[in-house]
C-alpha cells in the first residue's frame, strides 16, 4: 500500500509510525534536492523495455469485437481481456478496485470507446475502500457522459474525482486522509489513451519487448528522474512507497494525461497495482503475458505475488489486441472481474 508524500515533516495518509531522527534527516536533505529541480512528469515513461521471448501467437485465446478507426486506411481490432483482484495473504480487506467498461455494439457509450482502470486505496480501516470505489465509479461514469476528446474526457474525469473524494473525506472525520492511486486506459479507434496519478502501472508488450508505458509518481522514482538518487541507492533508501500524489489527498492534483498512442494487431496491455510489481518482477511478469490468455495470465501472476509473499493486496488486468477475428471462449467460469470481454466498434461510419 503506498502512502502520501508531502515533505519531510508530513505524509498526509496511511502515516504508519513517527519518523526515526535518521530518517528525518534522510528526507530533510533529498526533500532539499528535489525541490531546487523541476518537477514536470513526462507523460509516457521510457524505461528500457525488457525483451521477451517469440511464442506462436496463433495460440494467444482471442475474444471481442472490434475497434475500428476514421482513417482512410482503416484498420480493425479486436480486443480481449481480464481483470482480478486478489486481497493478499495478510491484509484482511481489499482496498483495490478494478474495472473495465466494453460497451454494447451500436450503443452511444460505444462511440466513447474502451476504458479500463484499476486504483489503489489507503487511509486505514474501510477509507482506501471507499477511495478507490468513488474513483472507479466516478471516473466510469464521466468519461461516458462526455462527447470531448480523450485527453479532456480523462483530465476532468480525474480532476472531478479527486475533488469529490476530497470533499467527502473533509466532511467524514471517519474518511479524513483517505485517498487512492489511479491508472486508466481508454482506446477509441485505433489510439490509447493513458491517465494516471500514483504508482500503479501501465505496460504494453509489443514485438517481443515489455514496456513500462506509465511513469511512477512516487519519492524514489522522481528523484531517479532527477538524477538524484541511483537505482541501487533506491533499494535500499526508506520510503520506497511514498507517492506524491493521489486521488482525494489534497484539493488540487496534477494528473498524467496521454496525448495518445497508435494500437498495433499483436500488442498486450497491461494495468497493475503495486501489490504485483514490489513482488513480481518485470521479467516474470512479461513471460507471462506474452504466452498465456489473458484470465489465466491474471490468475497466475496474482499466484506468484501470493507466493512471493502476498503482503498487500493484488489487482491486474490484461488485454489483447488483435487484428483477427475471435476464437469462441474458452469455457473459463465466469465472474464478474474475468468475463470474457467483448468490445463493440467504436464508429461505424
Amino acid at each position: 500500500m503506498p502512502e502520501i508524500f508531502d515533505d519531510f515533516n508530513a505524509i498526509a495518509v496511511a502515516t504508519v509510525g513517527a519518523m526515526s531522527n535518521t530518517t528525518r534527516q534522510f528526507f530533510a536533505d533529498w526533500w532539499r534536492r528535489l525541490t531546487s529541480s523541476p518537477n514536470k512528469m513526462p507523460a509516457f515513461a521510457k524505461p528500457a523495455p525488457i525483451e521477451t521471448p517469440s511464442y506462436n501467437q496463433a495460440s494467444a485465446v482471442k475474444s471481442s469485437n472490434p475497434i475500428s478507426s476514421n482513417q482512410t486506411a482503416r484498420e480493425r481490432f479486436f480486443v480481449a481481456g481480464s481483470m482480478l483482484t486478489d486481497v493478499g495473504r495478510v491484509r484482511n480487506g481489499n482496498e483495490d478496485k478494478v474495472l473495465y467498461v466494453a460497451p454494447e455494439a451500436g450503443s452511444r457509450e460505444g462511440k466513447v470507446g474502451f476504458l479500463a482502470l484499476v486504483a489503489d486505496g489507503m487511509g486505514g480501516h474501510a477509507a482506501g475502500e471507499v477511495a478507490s470505489e468513488m474513483a472507479a465509479e466516478l471516473i466510469r461514469d464521466l468519461v461516458y457522459s462526455s462527447r470531448e476528446a480523450p485527453p479532456q474526457v480523462l483530465s476532468n474525469a480525474f480532476h472531478t474525482a479527486n475533488r469529490a473524494i476530497f470533499e467527502r473525506s473533509q466532511d467524514n472525520p471517519e474518511l479524513q486522509g483517505m485517498g487512492t492511486t489511479c491508472t486508466a486506459i481508454l482506446i477509441r479507434d485505433e489510439l490509447l489513451y493513458l491517465a494516471q496519478i500514483g504508482d500503479s502501472r501501465a505496460y504494453l508488450w509489443r514485438d517481443n519487448l515489455f514496456h513500462q508505458l506509465s511513469d511512477d509518481q512516487t519519492l524514489h522514482a522522481k528523484l531517479i528522474r532527477e538524477g538524484l538518487m541511483t537505482k541501487e541507492e533506491a533499494l535500499t533508501a526508506p520510503g520506497g512507497n511514498f507517492i506524491l500524489q493521489a486521488l482525494g489527498a489534497r484539493e488540487n492534483i496534477d494528473p498524467t494525461i496521454s496525448e495518445g498512442m497508435k494500437l498495433q494487431g499483436g500488442d498486450k496491455l497491461l494495468l497493475c497495482s503495486d501489490g504485483l510489481y514490489s513482488f513480481v518482477k518485470d521479467e516474470e511478469i512479461a513471460g507471462l503475458v506474452s504466452v498465456e490468455a489473458p484470465a489465466e495470465a491474471c490468475q497466475h501472476l496474482i499466484d506468484a505475488a501470493n507466493e512471493a509473499g502476498g503482503t498487500d493486496n493484488i489487482s491486474v488486468g490484461i488485454f489483447h489486441i488483435s487484428s483477427m477475428p475471435p476464437l469462441p471462449p474458452t469455457g473459463k467460469r465466469e465472474q464478474a472481474s474475468d468475463k470474457p470481454i467483448f468490445l463493440s466498434p467504436t464508429d461505424e461510419a
